[in-house]
C-alpha cells in the first residue's frame, strides 16, 4: 500500500514537471533541479523525487548530468507542429497532423457558409454557448482553448446538410485531437504576448459567430478571410 501511494505521487510530481516542460517554463537545457532540491519543493521523500526523476528520463522529456553543475535538465520535447504562432506538441505523425490541419483549414469556406445558410435556433444556441466557453478558456492558456475552439468548430459543421464535407471535417479535426498533447504560444517567433495572441483569436471568433448567426454570407466571407491562418501551419 505504502508502495503503491509513492508510486502514485512520483506519477503526479513527472505530470506536473511534464507540464511545465510542453508549457515552455523549462525549455530544453534549462536546468529542472537537482533531487535535494526537488525533494524541498515537492515535500515528497528522496525516493519518490527518483522516480519522478526516472518516469521524465523514460519519456524522453528530461536528462540526468552528473558532476557538479549536474542535475536534472529538460530536453527536447517531442515531435512539434508550429500553427502560425502556435506550437502544438504531438505523440507522432507531425507531418500528417499538419496535413490533417491543412485539410480542415481548407473546408472551412463550405462549412461555414453552410452554417449561415442552414442554422436553426437551436444551432444558434449551441453556438452561443461554446462561444462563451471558449472566451472562458482563453483565461486557461493556449491548450484550453484550442480544445474549446475545435469544439465550437466541430459543432459548426454539424451544420452542414453536406454530409461528406461536415464528416471529413470532423475526421479532420478527430485525427489532430488524438495525436496533440499540448499548446504553447510560441513567443520566440511572435512579439505579442500569449494573452494578446489569444485576445485576437477570442475576437476572431466572435465575429465569425455573429456572421454566421446573421445569416450573411459575404460577411461569413469576410470572417473567414479574417480567420485563415490562425490555423494554417507554415
Amino acid at each position: 500500500m505504502n508502495s503503491f501511494a509513492a508510486q502514485t505521487r512520483a506519477h503526479v510530481l513527472a505530470s506536473e514537471i511534464e507540464t511545465q516542460i510542453l508549457d515552455r517554463e523549462f525549455k530544453p537545457g534549462d536546468l529542472i533541479g537537482t533531487i535535494d532540491s526537488l525533494k524541498a519543493r515537492s515535500g515528497f521523500a528522496r525516493s519518490t523525487v527518483a522516480e519522478a526523476i526516472r518516469l521524465l528520463t523514460d519519456r524522453g522529456l528530461a536528462e540526468i548530468r552528473p558532476g557538479r553543475g549536474g542535475g536534472l535538465f529538460a530536453t527536447a520535447t517531442g515531435p512539434m507542429v508550429r500553427i502560425r504562432h502556435t506550437l502544438l506538441a504531438v505523440t507522432d505523425a507531425p507531418a500528417s497532423v499538419a496535413e490533417a490541419v491543412a485539410v480542415r483549414e481548407a473546408l472551412e469556406v463550405l462549412i461555414d457558409v453552410d452554417a449561415a445558410k442552414h442554422r436553426t435556433p437551436a444551432d444558434i444556441a449551441d453556438i452561443k454557448k461554446l462561444l462563451a466557453k471558449l472566451k472562458a478558456a482563453a483565461g486557461q492558456g493556449m491548450t484550453q482553448f484550442l480544445l474549446a475552439n475545435w469544439d465550437l468548430h466541430d459543432r459548426i459543421a454539424l451544420i452542414s446538410p453536406n454530409q461528406t464535407g461536415s464528416a471529413l471535417y470532423l475526421s479532420m479535426t478527430r485525427f489532430v485531437r488524438e495525436h496533440a498533447v499540448t499548446a504553447t504560444h510560441d513567443d520566440d517567433e511572435e512579439p505579442e504576448s500569449a494573452e494578446d495572441w489569444l485576445q485576437v483569436r477570442v475576437d476572431t471568433h466572435e465575429e465569425l459567430v455573429a456572421a454566421i448567426i446573421s445569416g450573411d454570407v459575404d460577411r461569413v466571407k469576410i470572417a473567414i478571410d479574417k480567420h485563415a491562418g490562425l490555423l494554417l501551419t507554415e
